[in-house]
C-alpha cells in the first residue's frame, strides 16, 4: 500500500545572515542545507538530531515562521511557498505548534478557556456556544476536566500545562502538529503520560505529528518514521525499527550510542569533536571532520542518498 503524502519537502534552504563577523561583517548561518523529506498522512515522524543541527529551524520553515532562500513545500499537492496571504492564513489554520516549554507557551494573564477559545474567535465565525462546546470537547480530549477552564496557567503543574497548549493546538481541528521537544522541559515522572497522549491522539483522530527531539528513547516509542540531521541535512531516514535495528550512517550509530541499552552493536561508534559552526560548514560529506570512517573522497565530494524506504548519505554504501 502507497502511503498518501501530507507534506512533501524538496531541496529546501535556509539561511540567516548576521553582522556579527569579524571586523563587522555579514556571516552566513546555513541552518537547513537542501533538506528533501516526504510526510506521510497519519503518521508520527521524528526529526532528531544534537543541538544546533538544524531541526527546529526545519520545522518553523514548515509553516512559514523562518525565511526560506529556496526549495518546494508542498501541502496536498500545493506548494505553500507560492500562496498569498489568504491561501497562507487558511494553511495555517490546518498546522499547529506544540512548544518546548509550556510555562513560557501560555499567556499567564488569560484564564485556559480563553486561551483556547481565542484561535476560534480569530479564525471562524462560530457562535459563543459552538465555540465553547469545541473547547470543552478539547480540554477533556487531553485528558482534563472542564472545571479547569476557569483557572489560569499558574495553577497547573508542568505536565497539565502541556496538555493544554495541545488542547489550543486541536481546538482548530488541524491537519498536522509540530511538536517541538514537547517533554524535554518536563519531569521524567510526566514525560511518559504526555507522550502516551501524543500516541493516542494520532491513532484516535488520524493526525500526523511531527516530533523534534534529540530523546532516543521518546523516538523509538513514538515515531512510525525517522530522520536523522546533521548540519541541516538528512543524513538517513528510515521506518523505526529499520534505523533501530540497521543503523546505516556513523552519525546515526553514534546517536544510538548515547542512549545505554538501546544499541546493541559491539563496537561503539564515537563522534570525535564538536559540532562545527553552521556559519563555516566543511567541505564535502558535512560530517566527515568528526566520523571514525573518514576517507580521501570524503573532505571533497558530497554523498548522494541512497536506498529506498531505508535511505542514507554516506560513501560507505556506494
Amino acid at each position: 500500500m502507497t502511503e498518501q503524502n501530507l507534506l512533501k519537502i524538496n531541496n529546501l534552504y535556509v539561511e540567516y545572515h548576521s553582522n556579527k563577523g569579524i571586523l563587522g561583517g555579514i556571516v552566513t548561518i546555513h541552518a537547513v542545507n537542501g533538506v528533501s523529506l516526504d510526510i506521510h498522512k497519519g503518521e508520527i515522524i521524528a526529526i532528531a538530531g544534537e543541538s544546533g543541527c538544524g531541526k527546529s529551524t526545519l520545522a518553523k520553515a514548515l509553516i512559514q515562521l523562518e525565511p526560506i532562500k529556496s526549495g518546494e513545500i508542498y501541502f496536498e499537492g500545493e506548494n505553500i511557498l507560492n500562496f498569498n496571504k489568504k491561501q497562507l492564513k487558511e494553511f495555517r489554520k490546518k498546522c499547529q505548534m506544540v512548544f518546548q516549554n509550556p510555562y513560557a507557551s501560555l499567556n499567564p494573564k488569560m484564564k485556559i478557556i480563553d486561551i483556547l477559545k481565542e484561535p476560534l474567535e480569530i479564525n471562524t465565525d462560530f457562535s459563543a456556544e459552538k465555540i465553547y462546546d469545541i473547547v470543552k470537547e478539547k480540554i477533556k480530549l487531553v485528558g482534563l476536566d472542564e472545571n479547569c477552564l476557569n483557572l489560569y496557567p499558574h495553577e497547573f503543574s508542568g505536565g497539565q500545562r502541556q496538555r493544554i497548549a495541545i488542547a489550543r493546538a486541536l481546538v482548530l481541528e488541524p491537519e498536522f502538529i509540530l511538536a517541538d521537544e514537547p517533554v524535554s522541559a518536563l519531569d521524567v515522572s510526566i514525560q511518559a503520560q504526555v507522550i502516551n497522549l501524543i500516541k493516542d491522539l494520532n491513532k484516535k483522530l488520524g493526525l500526523t505529528f511531527i516530533l523534534i527531539t534529540h530523546d532516543i528513547s521518546v523516538i523509538k516509542y513514538l515515531a512510525d518514521r525517522v530522520a536523522i540531521m546533521y548540519l541541516g541535512e538528512i543524513v538517513e531516514s528510515g521506518k523505526t525499527e529499520d534505523i533501530f535495528s540497521t543503523p546505516l550512517h556513523p552519525y546515526t550509530k553514534a546517536l544510538l550510542n548515547s542512549a545505554p541499552q538501546l544499541n546493541k552493536t559491539d563496537k561503539k561508534i564515537l563522534l570525535n569533536g564538536d559540532l562545527p559552526s553552521p556559519a563555516d560548514l566543511p567541505k564535502g560529506c558535512k560530517f566527515h571532520t568528526r566520523c571514525s570512517y573518514v576517507m580521501e573522497k570524503c573532505k571533497n565530494c558530497i554523498p548522494q542518498e541512497r536506498g529506498a524506504s531505508h535511505k542514507v548519505k554516506c560513501f560507505l554504501y556506494e
